[in-house]
């Protein structure tokens, strides 16, 4: 049984998704579409940059939804990739948009305009500079919850569960510094994210109520397979439910370490990356033992899928 899973922003890189596109007129269409509904060339930044330009999160979002939508078409259509194997998507954060749109219950469209509306939100809740986020190493989620209630200071709290030993926290930057000092007094690892806004804590609650009305205004349908959402770790497949996780999970810790689990003791044991990069590949591996996982970024990778899969 398997699952599959889509990238969200930290993956994005120049270039990504382009042998797909120089390979597949459908891929090529994707984009096209992409350009269309966005009213400017996010092929031209794909492809070529710059990459200051794509970091942007209003633009990045769109775009790792369009490198991930591009490739599980290709899957799907160009090498009859059989869906009935999966029994669970899953995506991280703006991942879970890609999930959405693969899963035939939101239309790529309107996947792109909440993408490029939630990357600006996002970016305008917290003023540039009075956010952070830190990367805390080799500590258990349950742990650093425990040293949070210790630091007590404005915001700080957890913004994704990635992986035992891979726990993001994420604030106002005077309560995440002060954090990183106690941590360092601790003699425990932490790296401070480039970011350009406190993702996944309360502080995103103005892009969350900006968001509200714009995704419940779009027509979302039952998922033609079960999607895992990032705010509790469960499938969900009635329309008005995914909305509002969709809403909340801006604000919400990525409950990412425990929807692996999930989906692990429900028999899935091939896990399946589509979209730019290795981060969620990575973390698999870190949280559960006796899978397969692979990811997809290349004509080869597809191949050896399938390899893979007849083993």
């Amino acid at each position: 049984m398997s699952a599959l899973l889509f990238p969200g922003q930290g993956s994005q890189i120049v270039g990504m998704g382009s042998e797909f596109y120089t390979n597949f007129d459908l891929v090529k269409k994707i984009f096209k579409e992409a350009d269309e509904k966005l009213n400017f060339s996010i092929t031209k930044l794909i492809l070529e940059g710059p990459e200051n330009e794509l970091q942007l999160t209003k633009n990045t979002q769109p775009a790792i939804l369009t490198v991930s939508y591009s490739i599980f078409k290709v899957l799907k259509d160009e090498f009859n990739f059989d869906l009935r194997l999966i029994k669970f998507f899953a995506g991280h954060s703006l991942g879970e948009y890609s999930a959405l749109v693969c899963s035939d219950a939101l239309s790529y469209e309107d996947a792109l305009y909440l993408l490029h509306e939630r990357g600006k939100a996002m970016q305008e809740a917290v003023p540039v500079g009075k956010g952070s986020m830190l990367a805390v190493l080799g500590m258990k989620t349950d742990e650093i919850k425990d040293l949070l209630k210790v630091n007590n200071k404005n915001v700080c709290e957890v913004a994704n569960d990635n992986a035992d030993g891979q726990v993001i926290v994420s604030g106002d930057i005077e309560s995440v510094n002060s954090f990183q000092s106690l941590l360092k007094e601790k003699k425990i690892k932490s790296i401070p994210l480039k970011v350009s806004a406190p993702f996944h804590c309360s502080l995103m609650k103005p892009a969350a109520r900006f968001m509200e009305n714009k995704i419940n205004n779009i027509k979302f349908k039952n998922p033609s397979v079960k999607i895992i959402n990032n705010v509790n770790a469960n499938s969900e497949t009635n329309p008005d439910s995914i909305k509002k996780l969709l809403i909340d999970q801006i604000f919400s810790t990525v409950r990412w370490r425990e929807s692996i689990i999930k989906m692990y003791e429900e028999g899935v044991k091939n896990f399946i990356e589509i979209g730019p990069g290795k981060a969620l590949t990575g973390m698999v591996k870190r949280t559960v033992k006796d899978v397969n996982s692979f990811s997809i970024n290349s004509i080869t990778d597809i191949k050896n899928l399938q390899d893979g899969l007849k083993k």
